[in-house]
């Protein structure tokens, strides 16, 4: 694979998003960790419930760690910040963020699916909640361990950028989108 130079300005810039998108995700393993924490510290685990757990756990690595982030988020939005780098708008990178999580400035198809993954999420949320401790646990231990996974991916993708190894296409765009901008253009910013 040949390395790929950009600008320091372009770097800062990726490295600013995906770090924003790393912190939201840091943010929620801090929440989570205490309630996952709280049947193995309290002795709540039976040993049915202790497989239980270590199964669910497994289980997320491989669905949510190696499958939802590795193979489609990271990637997804490592490709999203270099964009935004290469191409910078004062409004997009403002929105860093919700910009490499593909809540603006994509086809409408993946706007329409982002937004309907994320009321969902926010539903299931809701839902659990409401479970008793140590089921609210294994679940939250689960969760946690496919977030890290989430910001590990993250920060390898970003460091494998950052030396010169190049980044995934990002292929959310809008068909507008392959024309360069200037850093501060807003027209056309929430397209």
């Amino acid at each position: 694979m040949a390395r790929e130079t950009d600008s320091l300005k372009s770097k800062l810039i990726t490295t600013f998003a995906v770090l924003w998108v790393s912190a939201l995700l840091l943010r929620a393993v801090e929440r989570l960790t205490l309630a996952a924490l709280v049947p193995i510290r309290e002795d709540m685990l039976t040993p049915g419930l202790a497989v239980v757990y270590v199964l669910w756990m497994v289980f997320q690595g491989y669905m949510e760690g190696y499958r939802g982030f590795q193979q489609r988020f990271c990637p997804r939005v490592v490709a999203r910040a270099v964009h935004l780098g290469r191409n910078p708008r004062l409004l997009h990178v403002l929105l860093a963020a919700p910009f490499c999580l593909t809540l603006f400035h994509a086809p409408m198809r993946k706007l329409v699916a982002r937004y309907v993954f994320l009321a969902c999420l926010i539903t299931l949320i809701a839902l659990v909640r409401q479970l008793p401790q140590p089921y609210i646990g294994i679940i939250d231990g689960g969760v946690v361990l496919g977030l890290v996974w989430g910001v590990a991916g993250l920060l390898w993708l970003l460091g494998r950028y950052l030396l010169g190894y190049g980044s995934p296409e990002p292929t959310d765009l809008p068909v507008t989108a392959t024309e360069p901008a200037s850093s501060d253009d807003l027209d056309g910013a929430l397209a």
